[in-house]
């Protein structure tokens, strides 16, 4: 069975996420502050009077903190029950996967890069890093940030 993403820019690193989870791309908007949340949690924006979190997903899965700009964007996903939203540099298409064209996430090391991602392929020469969104919410999930 085939698998529509969407993929993403973080830096040189280009992610996708399953089309499904998706509700809206959205222009970047500052986020405000919340007191006693983990590092990656930007605060939360108002999304037609739905409040949401904001995340900071390079910030999630260890490469730096964002410096959002107007090209940033938002991408508001589902995350188990609940909207949230992810900061990314750029959206970039829509790709269709079939089940031979994911690999499995590499064992490297003490921390596995499988704490957030579903697996890896190959579009184009170019890899794409399957992100598992029910991942970044799991509170058991190393944080990359703490480190």
């Amino acid at each position: 069975m085939s698998r529509q993403l969407i993929t993403f820019e973080i830096g040189d690193r280009r992610l996708g996420i399953d089309i499904m989870a998706v509700r809206e791309i959205r222009a970047w908007s500052p986020a405000t502050p919340l007191p006693n949340v983990p590092p990656h949690v930007r605060g939360v924006v108002n999304l037609r009077g739905v409040v949401l979190p904001v995340l900071d997903l390079r910030l999630r899965l260890g490469w730096g903190t964002t410096d959002p700009s107007a090209r940033h964007v938002i991408i508001v996903v589902r995350i188990a029950e609940q909207l949230q939203g992810i900061i990314v540099d750029a959206v970039s298409d829509i790709v269709t996967l079939g089940p031979d064209d994911i690999q499995p996430v590499p064992e490297v090391g003490e921390v596995t890069a499988t704490a957030f991602l579903e697996g890896i392929a190959t579009i184009d020469d170019r890899l794409i890093m399957i992100l598992g969104l029910d991942r970044l919410a799991d509170t058991r999930a190393p944080l990359a940030d703490a480190a």
